[in-house]
């Protein structure tokens, strides 16, 4: 008899702890409830938002042809074309006139790099002692600018304000 009493008595004891331990369902449900609610709200915010963001835009505003972040100079170097004295420099397509000085690399070996960006956002690197051009070949670089010998009469040195001096030598 001892034993049904154990029996009973744990078996009695493992539903009332299973039902104590049971997860309320009605509270998951009403959070459930709260959070669309909150996403409902944001939607409507959002959607006002994008209403209020479309009216003050007017679709026929015509949209400007040169890009407001690089200025009113072009890549070629604004009126540095103007400037040369040779109009066959003018045609050349690796003419230094046509490139802006993008970046420098110099070490202390007497060697250097020089990057060169054209019109078309074409990068091309020059080494110390090469030609960019017939005629046209890198001799110096240093921090801030590069220098160029032009048919061994004269220097061309070019700036990160693409700003192209030609010096005699």
């Amino acid at each position: 008899m001892n034993f049904f009493k154990i029996i009973f008595i744990s078996l009695y004891l493992i539903t009332i702890s299973n039902l104590a331990l049971a997860d309320s369902h009605t509270k998951e449900q009403d959070i459930i409830d709260k959070a669309k609610e909150i996403n409902k709200k944001i939607k409507e915010k959002q959607a006002n938002t994008q209403a209020n963001i479309s009216s003050e835009i007017n679709p026929a505003e015509p949209l400007p042809l040169n890009d407001p972040f690089v200025g009113d100079s072009s890549l070629s170097g604004g009126g540095t074309l103007s400037s040369m004295s040779d109009p066959e420099e003018a045609k050349n397509e690796m003419s230094l006139y046509k490139f802006k000085l993008a970046g420098v690399m110099s070490t202390e070996s007497d060697s250097g790099f020089v990057s060169l960006m054209n019109a078309g956002g074409e990068v091309i690197t020059v080494g110390l002692f090469e030609e960019l051009s017939p005629g046209v070949r890198l001799i110096g670089v240093n921090n801030k600018e590069a220098v160029f010998e032009k048919n061994g009469e004269s220097l061309l040195v070019i700036n990160f304000k693409n700003q192209i001096m030609e010096r005699s030598r």
